[in-house]
């Protein structure tokens, strides 16, 4: 549920008006009324706490109506997830309760150390190796065994000793200096890690346009840029189009040159720049320089989709081959290119 959404009373569902109650009544109330339910409906009422978000004064007001009761001064709840579990904490006993929280976190879990076993461990180990032993050790000791191991085993030798020994003369740690842990943990290392991820998804979007045709990709791009440049110009800078291949070196040019037909080069080129076309004939013998001219000459009016076809074999041979190790390619984006929809 969007938290932000303002509630009315009627689009409250008999579950979300029993937390709204329950949580304006207070713990006392609540613990009575939660000691007379089982776990099903202990659990159903919290989910609809955790996702209340701000409730009113006013709405307050008429679910208490509704149940017959009336606050002199009613004051507005808020319902989250970290509310709801301190809630819940004062009135069920902790078996109880750390049952119904795993039942609301559901398998993924929510708290740091839940999100931290998803980062995959040679990303981690990198990030703990420059942190103090006696913090690693707290740091693996607070998470499941196998994925410890999984982070140790790409720990340098001298320094994952050292944390061995604190992990095995590790005392009770306090409160305080975990809760300092876990915020440095959110604040150094899973932002650090979002940020990573949106260059992942740019990358992948990226990859994604590399396989459109030349039409659907000016238009996408188009669409982009007015939406966001930034993150256009970001996602254009890490594709290989056909007029990139201006940019790869003569040798890499004249590999690729040699094996693709000839016919389909020149229906390539009937679409690109002069100064591409240039750079193609520059990279080839005078003889076949001039087969090439003859071939795009005798072509006359082509298919926009015929031409994109063509760029597109020798766009994904030239990826093929910079995957093999034959050539190196770089995307290099000109900043004031013009995009034709």
């Amino acid at each position: 549920m969007d938290l932000n959404k303002t509630l009315t009373f009627s689009e409250l569902t008999g579950v979300q008006k029993a937390a709204i109650f329950l949580m304006a009544m207070g713990e006392s109330v609540t613990k009575n009324v939660f000691g007379r339910m089982n776990n099903d409906e202990i659990r159903d009422i919290s989910l609809a706490m955790a996702s209340l978000g701000k409730v009113d004064a006013h709405l307050v007001e008429q679910v208490l109506n509704e149940y017959s009761s009336r606050l002199t001064s009613p004051s507005p709840v808020i319902g989250t997830f970290d509310i709801t579990e301190k809630f819940l904490s004062q009135v069920l006993p902790p078996e109880r309760r750390a049952e119904i929280i795993g039942e609301m976190q559901g398998p993924a879990g929510r708290t740091i150390w839940d999100k931290l076993q998803n980062v995959d461990e040679e990303i981690l180990a990198n990030y703990l190796k420059n942190e103090y032993p006696q913090t690693v050790a707290v740091i693996l000791a607070r998470v499941s065994p196998e994925y410890a191991a999984k982070v140790m085993a790409y720990l340098p030798d001298g320094f994952v000793m050292d944390v061995i020994m604190r992990l095995l003369h590790l005392e009770k740690v306090q409160k305080e200096v975990l809760d300092e842990i876990e915020q440095t943990i959110k604040d150094d290392f899973m932002s650090t890690l979002t940020a990573g991820d949106t260059q992942d998804a740019s990358e992948r979007v990226a990859g994604i346009f590399n396989c459109l045709d030349r039409h659907t990709e000016n238009r996408l791009m188009t669409g982009l840029f007015e939406r966001n440049r930034e993150l256009a110009e970001n996602i254009r800078a890490q594709m290989f189009t056909f007029e990139d291949l201006i940019h790869l070196t003569s040798e890499s040019l004249q590999k690729i040159l040699r094996v693709i037909d000839r016919k389909k080069i020149a229906l390539a080129l009937k679409g690109a720049s002069e100064s591409l076309k240039a750079i193609f004939l520059e990279n080839m013998s005078e003889n076949a320089s001039l087969m090439l001219m003859e071939d795009m000459d005798a072509l006359g009016a082509v298919r926009l989709k015929d031409v994109d076809a063509a760029q597109s074999l020798i766009v994904d041979t030239a990826r093929k081959m910079a995957q093999n190790g034959e050539i190196e390619i770089s995307a290099q984006a000109d900043e004031n290119e013009e995009m034709i929809d």
